[in-house]
């Protein structure tokens, strides 16, 4: 009977084989994560840009845009080319102690002279040409008497001219190119989806 026994349970072996880690095995892995955390960046990237949901306040867009109207605002493109006349965009009026955002369309651009007068928007001495179909203007507001834009400024206006808060008047004015939160590109409402023209 043996007292020792050469290999006991349990027991530290020091003859066994060494698992080797190969670090090329885990380059699968690495990629995988990495395209991963690309994905993920890019997506949130495109909803920064293009996919911010703003809900329509009140009836002043009409017939564009109805009240409730959930609207898409591309944030990028705003930032790199200078809206123009006739894009509808989300701003904060500068004048708007409730800090809420409006939607309105945009009927002159910096440097451009805009008035109302006969019931109609004249920009630059021209009629304006609207997108929206619209109605004959009764209050012509601040815009009664020719109104020239400064370097940075817009003047906006509902599509539902007589029932809109916009340039005409002090508590909305002139908007800056910094207020502007993005342009209305998408509209889901309650009977219609579609491109915001």
């Amino acid at each position: 009977m043996k007292l020792f026994s050469n290999k006991r349970k349990n027991s530290l072996d020091f003859n066994r084989k060494r698992v080797h880690f190969e670090i090329g095995s885990l380059k699968p892995l690495a990629v995988l994560l990495v395209e991963m955390a690309l994905v993920v960046l890019l997506a949130f990237g495109v909803v920064e840009a293009f996919g911010i949901r703003f809900s329509v306040p009140g009836e002043s867009m009409e017939p564009t845009l109805s009240s409730g109207d959930v609207v898409l605002m591309n944030r990028l493109f705003i930032k790199v080319v200078p809206p123009n006349t006739n894009d509808v965009v989300v701003f904060l009026p500068p004048n708007n102690l409730s800090a809420q955002y409006s939607i309105k369309r945009i009927v002159a651009t910096p440097g451009d002279t805009v008035q109302v007068k006969n019931g109609r928007i004249y920009v630059n001495g021209e009629a304006f040409h609207d997108k929206a179909e619209t109605e004959s203007i009764v209050d012509a507001g601040l815009a009664s008497a020719e109104i020239t834009l400064e370097d940075d400024e817009y003047f906006v206006m509902g599509d539902n001219r007589n029932n809109s808060e916009d340039s005409r008047y002090e508590t909305i004015g002139n908007i800056h190119r910094e207020d502007i939160m993005g342009s209305a590109w998408f509209m889901v409402g309650e009977n219609r989806i579609g491109l915001v023209y």
